[in-house]
């Protein structure tokens, strides 16, 4: 076996059929697209669980199911709890509305298999105000308790604004990955002024220029070069 299909063996457990299809073709493409996806998905600034975790939030803000899914054993496996995954999926409400939400889903369920949790499912097609009920059912502390009670409150009084500033703050999960989060989904969708924004709201929020970057290679890897050339416009050079 060659070292590009004993690589990704070793991340899904079997060799994903694209990857036999790239290898039966051009032994010497699948080798090159290993070593870049294992520079983009090495241990950096951010964590290997960090950048898996954000590719699921990414990949479910654009409707793209098949690598949010494969993202979500990488998160899984990296140490990720089913409450930090929750809340990624939940951001991406912020982008993709409902629809992302639905489509999260598919993620959660998945994770629930990896961890061997029983819990009741829910309907790919429960809207906004049900997901959001349905994560809150995993919250682990009083403080997490209340911010999905109050994420309720604010999808059922359809305060947009309000709602994308708390779905955007601190929970579990910190605020600032949450706009790195933000960040990338706009970068992978190819919305150069929009990247732009985001980049610069995640500054004001304490994000560094590097943690920017390692986000830029793992969109890179997701979403092709063009995603490079929109988040590297706003990259301060160094």
């Amino acid at each position: 076996m060659t070292t590009g299909l004993e690589y990704f063996k070793k991340v899904y457990d079997v060799v994903p059929g694209w990857v036999q299809k790239m290898h039966d073709y051009n032994p010497a493409m699948l080798d090159h697209y290993t070593a870049l996806r294992g520079a983009a998905m090495a241990e950096g600034v951010l964590s290997v669980k960090e950048k898996d975790i954000l590719l699921v939030g990414m990949n479910s803000a654009r409707y793209y199911a098949r690598s949010m899914v494969y993202h979500t054993k990488g998160a899984i496996d990296g140490g990720a709890t089913l409450e930090e995954l929750a809340e990624y999926l939940l951001v991406a409400y912020n982008y993709g509305g409902e629809k992302a939400l639905q489509i999260g889903l598919q993620s959660f369920e998945y994770a629930l298999e990896l961890t061997d949790t029983q819990h009741d499912r829910i309907s790919h097609d429960a809207t906004t105000q049900d997901i959001v009920r349905y994560y809150a059912h995993f919250a682990s502390t009083d403080e997490s308790k209340s911010y999905y009670e109050q994420l309720i409150s604010l999808v059922e009084s359809r305060d947009e604004n309000a709602l994308m500033d708390k779905l955007l703050a601190s929970n579990l999960v910190d605020e600032q990955m949450k706009y790195i989060l933000m960040t990338g989904i706009y970068t992978t969708v190819l919305k150069n002024k929009e990247t732009d924004y985001w980049a610069k709201q995640a500054r004001e929020k304490g994000v560094d220029e590097a943690r920017l970057a390692e986000l830029g290679y793992i969109c890179l890897l997701t979403a092709g070069i063009p995603s490079w050339f929109e988040i590297s416009d706003a990259l301060i050079q160094k």
